[in-house]
């Protein structure tokens, strides 16, 4: 009998040992992310960036991982090297990771729509940051944070046809586009068409992408310099890209600012200083530091909360006799 009641109890703990192990299981699987955040626990994100083309990108990587590590919230970071293909296979890495959120900055706009989808299904929310993707489908992000390309191609118009208004013309222009398919070369190319076509003295006579690099903006500055006879104005999609065409100007016996003038977009603070050594006229911004608020809303959609579609940064246009008061406050 003692043999007996030694089994039957051996035979229940057991039992309970292993409902106990049952009990445990549950919550190992993961909360849902909005439970997860209400609970407090810690946000992971996975952030999936274009690369290290600029100075632009750069200081931007680093608002992003100064914010995650102030708000507390685990970042896996991967750099795309500038390659949509790179970029997939990290988005599908954090699926396969079960992260909380999903944020990237598109290296182009098309092409996206399926590896969104299987976020949108593993119930992963993603946050698009600098730039937009194309899609028909706006239900596979839940918010865009960034800049009006569009209005900075605008704005960079706005500024030449000011400066040429009582010129004659014709006013000869060449362009460097920022990556073939990414959205701010798409829109800023857009913008500044719009408002110079309006007066036909202004004529784009060249145009081509330099990649958002210096060695490539110097390059194809070369080849204009090369191919053009005439060239008034340069309009460069970012400062990288005008830094390097200036040293092609200068290096071609041409004074960058006077002999022709340059445009710039982004706002760095090489940007300024060669403003106020003449060799840039007027620089539309970009701001990069899209950190603090990239945690923000980070936060809000992993609760579950409603976040605007679009978030716009504040941004300005400074021609060059203001730039040497804006640069001590240059921090990129």
């Amino acid at each position: 009998m003692a043999r007996r009641a030694a089994l039957v109890l051996t035979v229940a703990l057991l039992a309970s040992s292993a409902l106990t192990a049952c009990s445990t299981e549950g919550p190992a699987s993961g909360p849902a992310s909005g439970a997860k955040a209400d609970a407090g626990g810690a946000i992971t994100m996975g952030f999936a960036q274009v690369g290290a083309e600029s100075g632009w990108r750069t200081a931007n990587t680093k608002s992003v991982q100064e914010a995650a590590k102030k708000a507390g919230i685990e970042l896996k970071f991967s750099d795309a090297q500038q390659k949509q293909e790179n970029q997939i296979k990290a988005i599908r890495t954090f699926i396969q990771q079960k992260v909380d959120v999903i944020a990237f900055s598109p290296v182009v706009e098309s092409g996206w729509d399926t590896v969104l989808k299987e976020a949108k299904d593993a119930g992963i929310p993603v946050i698009l940051t600098d730039r937009a993707v194309d899609t028909k489908d706006t239900s596979l992000y839940k918010t865009f944070l960034g800049s009006d390309f569009v209005k900075e191609g605008k704005s960079a118009g706005e500024w030449l046809t000011g400066a040429y208004a009582s010129e004659q013309g014709p006013v000869n222009i060449v362009e460097l586009q920022g990556t073939t398919g990414s959205a701010p070369a798409n829109d800023r190319k857009a913008g500044f068409a719009d408002v110079i076509r309006a007066d036909g003295k202004f004529k784009i006579v060249a145009s081509q992408s330099g990649d958002f690099t210096r060695a490539k903006g110097k390059e194809v500055m070369q080849a204009f310099l090369k191919s053009q006879k005439d060239i008034d104005v340069l309009y460069a999609h970012n400062d990288d890209m005008a830094l390097g065409a200036i040293q092609a100007i200068e290096e071609s016996g041409k004074k960058p600012g006077t002999d022709i003038k340059v445009i710039s977009v982004d706002g760095i603070k090489d940007a300024f200083v060669a403003m106020t050594e003449g060799k840039i006229n007027v620089v539309v911004e970009c701001n990069p530091l899209l950190g603090d608020q990239l945690m923000e809303l980070a936060k809000k959609v992993v609760a579950g909360e409603s976040v605007p579609t679009r978030v716009e940064t504040q941004e300005g246009v400074f021609p060059q006799d203001k730039a040497a008061a804006a640069l001590p406050s240059r921090n990129y």
